[in-house]
C-alpha cells in the first residue's frame, strides 16, 4: 500500500492500528487554486502529501496574507485538525499551488491512535514543533529584515522550487507571500531590475543574477 510508504511511523504501528488508519486514510485530488482548508472552525482532518505543493497562511482582518510555510510530499499537515489539539487553534488557510494530492485523515481516528501509540504521539510532537520554528523563523525575517532582503530570498527559494531563474508569479501574489502591498513589492522589483538582478514582465519575473539576489537576502 503506497500510504505506508509515506506515513513515517507505519512500522511502529501494530496490524491492528495500520488497517484502521489505512481504512480511514481517503486520498484527495485537489486543482491548483483550491481552498483545502478555512479557519480554525474548519476541522477536516490531519493531511499526508503525496504530490504537488499546498501553501498555508495567515489573513488579516485588514484582508493582508502572510505565507506561513508550504507542505510538499511526505509533508505531515496539523494545522487542518488543530481543533483537537489542545492549545493549537489558529485561523489558518491552506490552498493548493499546484494540482496537489494528499491523505485525509479524520481528526477523530487520528487523535485515537495519538492516544493509543507512542511513536504516532511523539511523531506528532516532532511535527507540531518543527512547524512552530518556522513559524518564529517567519516572525523574526519579518520583524528584522527588511523588504529587499525578503524579497530577494523568495525568489531564491522559488526559483528552487520551480528547477528554473523564469517564475510565472505577479507582483501580487509575491506580496501576498509576504505580507506586503501590491505597489511596495513592485517598486522593490523595479529596484532589482535597475540593478540588473530581475527582468519584470507581464506576469512573471526573470531572475537574471541568483548569486546576487542571495548575496542580497544573506545580507
Amino acid at each position: 500500500m503506497e500510504f505506508a510508504e509515506y506515513f513515517p511511523v507505519w512500522d511502529k504501528l501494530t496490524p491492528a492500528q495500520q488497517q484502521a488508519l489505512a481504512e480511514n486514510a481517503m486520498l484527495r485530488t485537489v486543482p491548483k487554486g483550491t481552498v483545502v482548508h478555512n479557519g480554525s472552525a474548519d476541522c477536516i482532518g490531519f493531511l499526508l502529501m503525496h504530490t504537488g505543493q499546498l501553501r498555508v497562511y495567515i489573513l488579516s482582518d485588514e484582508g493582508r496574507e502572510v505565507t506561513l510555510y508550504r507542505l510538499f510530499p511526505r509533508d505531515f499537515c496539523l494545522l487542518s485538525a488543530s481543533c483537537i489539539l489542545r492549545g493549537l487553534q489558529y485561523d489558518v488557510t491552506i490552498e493548493a499551488e499546484k494540482d496537489t494530492q494528499f491523505w485525509q485523515i479524520p481528526a477523530q481516528r487520528y487523535k485515537q491512535l495519538m492516544e493509543e501509540s507512542a511513536p504516532v504521539a511523539n511523531y506528532t510532537n516532532e511535527v507540531m514543533a518543527a512547524r512552530f520554528s518556522d513559524v518564529m523563523w517567519l516572525i523574526e525575517q519579518i520583524l528584522w529584515k527588511s523588504l529587499d532582503k525578503r524579497l530577494a530570498g523568495f525568489l531564491v527559494e522559488e526559483s528552487a522550487l520551480e528547477n528554473g531563474t523564469l517564475l510565472k508569479i505577479t507582483h501580487e501574489t509575491i506580496g501576498r507571500h509576504l505580507g506586503s502591498p501590491r505597489e511596495v513589492v513592485t517598486r522593490m522589483l523595479r529596484y532589482f531590475q535597475d540593478e540588473g538582478l530581475v527582468k519584470l514582465s507581464r506576469g512573471s519575473v526573470e531572475l537574471l543574477d541568483v548569486d546576487r539576489l542571495r548575496a542580497v537576502a544573506e545580507g
